[in-house]
């Protein structure tokens, strides 16, 4: 772990910090990330992330309940219990499918929802007992928080803070953050 200098600018709207960061970046300067209540629409673009992978593990987490959910059934239905209900025959998955469409649907859900809740905690490093990283708390309510790295950048933080002036930001703060890297 170690200290990185930084300089915190504080926005009121999603758009001004949408504005600001476009107008950093095309001056030559890494932005780290930008803390907002809810998501910024084109924030990804401007900040040159990397597409997200999110919709493959939510596929593969949804293979793996569906296989889970007719090993299930199979084992409880046909291997473990067999029972003549109604007259559906008990010694075949493929012959009583169709009744157990609507729970092997929900526990698909259920088991994918579930990986990709750990998923998030886990890529997200939000852990039980975690000490809160999050520069500024007004970023939760009503606030857009640029975070800029000294470190990551060879623009002077003059000229930063000089760039950060022509935007529309509230507020310009240096700041000593504590980063795991």
């Amino acid at each position: 772990m170690e200290h990185k200098k930084t300089i915190l600018a504080v926005y009121n709207d999603p758009d001004e910090a949408l504005s600001g960061a476009q107008h950093l970046v095309d001056k030559g300067v890494k932005i780290r990330e930008i803390y907002a209540p809810f998501p910024i629409h084109g924030i990804d673009k401007v900040l040159s992330l990397p597409p997200t992978r999110i919709s493959t593990v939510a596929f593969f987490y949804g293979m793996l309940g569906t296989s889970l959910a007719l090993l299930m059934i199979w084992y409880m239905n046909i291997q473990d219990w067999p029972m003549d209900i109604g007259g559906k025959p008990s010694f075949s998955l493929s012959q009583n499918l169709p009744a157990f469409i609507p729970i092997t649907f929900e526990l698909t859900v259920l088991i994918s929802a579930h990986l990709m809740n750990f998923t998030f905690l886990f890529t997200s490093r939000l852990f039980p007992g975690l000490k809160n990283m999050n520069p500024d708390p007004r970023s939760t309510d009503d606030k857009f928080v640029m975070e800029i790295v000294l470190d990551d950048n060879h623009t002077p933080a003059g000229d930063i803070r000089n760039l950060l002036g022509e935007t529309r930001a509230v507020e310009v703060n240096d700041h000593h953050l504590l980063y795991k890297d």
